[in-house]
């Protein structure tokens, strides 16, 4: 049983890393969340492994973040305005390093200028290459919804992104 559930996490890891930074737009938060989905995975691996286990932890991530969103709505955060420098951090590796830095840092503020919904929309409809109804199925929202609210966020992400990044729909 952990064989079979040590291959699906090595595997499904990178991509349910990767939907969780886009979430939340913070490699701490992502980790935290993945990490949080395949433990809940794990724990149901019995039931789900038959089934659609990928499915299963992506859903995961997102009730993650749901709830995530839902506890800082009640918390007092700190801001600084200090911000590391690249070349003092040790993070470098040449102009190709740093436009992919770049590109990462403006996608993530790009998204961070949706709704949460908006957002869950966004990747699971773009990144997860969900259909409409799946999404809506996911989510629990009719496939109205889901294309109303996916055609607001690209055209916000159209207006907030001016000449940055391109966005598809």
């Amino acid at each position: 049983m952990h064989e079979d559930f040590d291959e699906f996490a090595v595997a499904a890891w990178p991509r349910l890393r990767h939907a969780a930074w886009l979430l939340t737009g913070h490699d701490q938060d992502a980790e935290d969340l993945a990490s949080a989905a395949l433990a809940k995975t794990f724990a149901a691996w019995r039931r789900v492994r038959s089934e659609q286990p990928y499915a299963y932890a992506r859903r995961c991530v997102l009730n993650a973040q749901i709830d995530r969103v839902r506890r800082r709505r009640n918390r007092v955060e700190l801001v600084t305005d200090v911000v590391p420098d690249i070349a003092e951090s040790g993070v470098g590796g040449g102009s190709a390093q740093s436009d992919r830095i770049a590109d990462r840092d403006q996608l993530a503020a790009l998204l961070g200028t949706l709704s949460v919904r908006e957002r869950q929309i966004v990747v699971l409809r773009y990144y997860f290459d969900s259909s409409e109804a799946e999404v809506a199925e996911e989510l629990g929202i009719s496939v109205g919804t889901v294309k109303s609210t996916a055609s607001r966020a690209l055209a916000r992400l159209r207006v907030e992104n001016g000449s940055g990044l391109e966005v598809h729909s």
